[in-house]
């Protein structure tokens, strides 16, 4: 079953910026009627609201503040789609025993899995108030195969694909669709260094959307993705030997 953007309420974290910025933009192309753009600085969101004007909503939300979550829950009772975007990516590295990767996972834990928990039981009963609504996270090929240039921050979206597995099957009793978005590299600030092809924020997020619309649990919204999306399905152990091909590569 899909999921109506026309008309909904939409609360996008991380929305300052790339995939977030981009996601909003597509929401507001397909129809929706509001949307809550989250962001750590509200000065980010000027381009946005320019844009889009009273439709948008600012909110100042970082994932990490249990004091942010609770206003943007005040302020966002109409929320009928969440889309839990905020991301990090905190080091890049090749030394297995550099100790940067226990601070710099501790970082990415607290955002990617512990940001987007959060956020979901915030946001369920409101969800659930509002006639169930949907839920997408956006993690990453990252979450179905470990890049050991980016080993931390693929465990923490490993962690985020679990979760996402687990709000989906005990929020369906409230009528609650969610979505796991697993996009390969994309161009933007965060991916500035990953050297693989990527994909454009703008066309990442109008496949997200509209899979959304098409009621596709698991979205893989890039050429990159789409092919890890086929080994995950087919035979997810041969995604290692994917990966080790395109490091060599």
């Amino acid at each position: 079953m899909g999921f109506q953007i026309e008309g909904a309420v939409a609360l996008v974290t991380g929305a300052n910026r790339g995939i977030g910025e981009a996601l909003v933009d597509a929401l507001f192309a397909k129809g929706a009627l509001k949307v809550y753009a989250g962001a750590r600085q509200l000065a980010d969101l000027a381009a946005l609201q320019t844009r889009h004007g009273d439709k948008l909503v600012p909110l100042q939300l970082d994932v990490t503040k249990a004091s942010d979550i609770l206003s943007a829950t005040g302020h966002a009772q109409d929320v009928t789609l969440l889309i839990n975007n905020a991301g990090l990516a905190a080091h890049m590295g090749q030394d297995f025993a550099d100790p940067t990767w226990l601070s710099a996972g501790r970082a990415e834990m607290d955002v990617n899995y512990f940001g987007t928990l959060h956020m979901m039981q915030a946001f369920s009963p409101i969800l659930g108030r509002n006639g169930g609504g949907a839920i997408a996270n956006v993690g990453s090929v990252a979450s179905l195969v470990s890049f050991p240039p980016f080993m931390a921050y693929s465990a923490s979206k490993s962690a985020t694909h679990s979760v996402t597995q687990a709000a989906r099957l005990v929020l369906a009793a409230q009528g609650t669709q969610v979505f796991g978005i697993y996009p390969g590299p994309v161009d933007t600030r965060m991916a500035e260094q990953v050297p693989f092809e990527k994909a454009m924020p703008t066309a990442a997020a109008q496949a997200m959307v509209e899979e959304i619309e098409a009621g596709v649990e698991e979205i893989f919204p890039d050429p990159i993705a789409k092919e890890f999306g086929r080994l995950w399905r087919g035979e997810p152990k041969s995604l290692e030997a994917h990966v080790s091909q395109m490091m060599a590569a």
